[in-house]
């Protein structure tokens, strides 16, 4: 199986002992899944080597002939200033560590250190790269604005600013390892958006989707990381788990904040080490695919009530953005109406019915919890019972029902709009003046107002006359 180079950039080892070099190689690709490795024993051919290749880290031995690493190590401190080193030498002596730092070393490591230490002290200074590239890439994107691949959220019919803003941090973020979080109401999205940014990765292998609701720790275990024959009753055949079925792809784990705490800690373990074992196996596996999640569930929440782990939460908000519910964005509403009535007049095989101009100022007072998926599902419904003509508005009237955005519960913040009056209006004045404004922002069709003023249509008829 061929895996997607990781990291991104390359790692250059120097050092004039071929078997050091190789050794290295195999300890980093063996414990940390590193495999954009090459090796360099020439010391005179680092600087070449370095302008001929997209390198950010080289590991550097201080004792070569021609060259020594203090001498490299200053060289490329002037040349690449964006490539980070570190030095690894047979020599413990705190003073040349110290000079080495100086001179702009990452870290300093001798030889004989533990391979944990030099693989964990590689792994930081990756992260630390792949930070300040990430720094850069979202710099540049949020200040030229627009899209480089629009086409990869073409499913998403929107012109609302803060849904093109979370589109373009996709993009920015979209080639970085580190795991993406995407929240938002039920209907709103997410797998839409987990696909979009899985196309503008790059990576070469699939999008594997896994909804994690409701499983217990032992079929997410499964599930997740397959199984070896004999591994339980049952289990006749050796089975992959979504994790290799996605390698040099993208994992997709939908509803994750309903995950038991126990598979938590084995989800917080994956991305921690990068390596799983299947049950039944004792030889562990690389993870190969970059991990999004999805939640319609208040992660900080849950994670201050001890119901999600704090350590995992922090892991999975690298890379977070939100998606915005239908009733944030009714600017869309009229976009989205047009959309699904020409999807709906197709998948039915009609011709595509004229709305009526009120429709989408009366989906405008609605709170829309199912958020686009129930907006689809109305249109959808209408067009089906729909002959000629205009659009009927009663199947939507219907379905909406009594419950407007303005009988929705108050927000917290929302200011009482009396506060700066000094003498406050009668009920007959504060009546006339609501429904003015109602009868206003309708553009003067009753039922849209009633449902603004929360009355029944013939309430607000009955005190138009009156007014009359």
């Amino acid at each position: 199986m061929s895996g997607t180079l990781f990291p991104a950039f390359g790692i250059l080892l120097v050092d004039d002992e071929p078997a050091w070099l190789r050794s290295v190689s195999l300890t980093l690709e063996r414990s940390a899944g590193i495999t954009n490795i090459r090796s360099c024993s020439d010391s005179r051919q680092v600087m070449e080597t370095l302008a001929g290749g997209d390198f950010g880290l080289v590991l550097l031995d201080l004792t070569m002939p021609h060259l020594s690493g203090e001498e490299l190590l200053t060289l490329i401190a002037e040349q690449y200033p964006e490539i980070t080193c570190i030095v690894i030498s047979g020599l413990n002596q705190v003073a040349t560590a110290v000079n080495c730092i100086k001179k702009g070393a990452f870290d300093y490591f001798v030889k004989t250190v533990e391979e944990d230490r030099l693989v964990g002290g590689v792994l930081r200074a990756i992260r630390m790269l792949e930070l300040e590239r990430e720094n850069r890439e979202m710099h540049s994107r949020l200040l030229s604005g627009g899209l480089r691949r629009p086409e990869l959220f073409s499913p998403f019919v929107t012109a609302d600013p803060a849904m093109l803003t979370q589109f373009a941090y996709i993009e920015a973020v979209a080639k970085s390892p580190q795991p993406l979080l995407i929240t938002g109401e039920s209907g709103t999205g997410k797998e839409l958006l987990a696909r979009a940014a899985h196309g503008a990765s790059g990576c070469k292998g699939p999008l594997v989707a896994v909804n994690v609701a409701g499983l217990d720790d032992t079929v997410f275990s499964d599930t997740l990381f397959g199984h070896q024959r004999g591994a339980y009753t049952g289990a006749d055949q050796p089975r992959k788990g979504m994790i290799e079925e996605a390698a040099d792809g993208t994992l997709f784990l939908d509803e994750i904040g309903d995950l038991g705490i126990a598979s938590q800690v084995k989800l917080l373990r994956l991305l921690q080490e990068g390596e799983y074992y299947p049950l039944g196996s004792d030889r562990p596996k690389r993870l190969r695919a970059r991990v999004i999640v999805a939640t319609h569930a208040d992660l900080a929440a849950k994670e201050a009530s001890g119901q999600f782990r704090r350590d995992l939460y922090y892991r999975l908000k690298t890379h977070q953005v939100r998606i915005p519910a239908l009733r944030d964005r009714r600017c869309d509403i009229p976009l989205l109406l047009e959309h699904f009535l020409a999807e709906a007049a197709r998948a039915l095989g009609k011709k595509k019915p004229t709305a009526p101009r009120e429709l989408s100022q009366l989906l405008a007072t609605y709170s829309f919890p199912g958020n686009v998926r129930e907006l689809k599902a109305l249109v959808y419904d209408a067009v089906s019972l729909h002959g000629s003509g205009v659009l009927s508005m009663e199947r939507f009237i219907s379905a909406i029902g009594p419950r407007s955005a303005a009988t929705a519960a108050p927000s917290p913040e929302r200011r009482n709009p009396f506060l700066c009056c000094e003498r406050l209006p009668t009920f007959s004045e504060a009546a006339e003046l609501l429904v003015s404004e109602a009868m206003q922002r309708s553009n003067g069709n009753q039922t849209i107002a009633a449902r603004l003023l929360g009355i029944s249509q013939p309430a607000l008829s009955k005190r138009l006359k009156q007014r009359d």
